[in-house]
């Protein structure tokens, strides 16, 4: 049974208008978990939700203030990471628009649904990524000497 969604699959060029539905669904959803996520990640490396003179009094823990500035910096990390993947939801919004959502842009072939389901602003089917994969594997030259 498998076989035949697979094989009907490959004969369709895009997803119904009720798969989108679908996937819009899936990716609202998302979208909402990720804004509340960024919106803690900046939260934490902006002193806008402390009401104390942590920021005014001086202090001597320089190891404590050493970590609370590393951990600013990474959750600075993670809310850029966040943003890009809220751009990315939200151009696969664009795409469930414009009914080319789940189109891999390198084969022109439909990305099977259980993949967007499980990442749902890809772009790419597992066959392009594993062409690019290999592609962006870095060469080493032959040197006899390594024998």
């Amino acid at each position: 049974m498998k076989k035949a969604t697979e094989t009907a699959q490959m004969e369709k060029n895009r997803y119904s208008d009720e798969e989108l539905e679908e996937f819009k669904q899936i990716i609202q959803k998302k979208l909402v978990k990720a804004h509340n996520d960024l919106k803690l990640l900046t939260e934490s490396y902006t002193n806008g939700n402390e009401h104390d003179t942590n920021d005014t009094s001086p202090t001597f823990k320089v190891l404590e203030e050493g970590y609370q500035v590393f951990s600013k910096e990474e959750n600075s990390k993670f809310a850029a990471r966040q943003e890009k993947f809220i751009k990315s939801l939200e151009n696969a919004l664009i795409r469930i628009e414009n009914k080319t959502y789940g189109i891999c842009r390198v084969t022109g072939k439909l990305i099977p649904a259980d993949r967007l389901r499980s990442v749902p602003h890809a772009t790419l089917s597992i066959e392009a990524k594993r062409v690019q994969a290999v592609a962006a594997t870095p060469v080493r030259p032959f040197d006899p000497d390594m024998e």
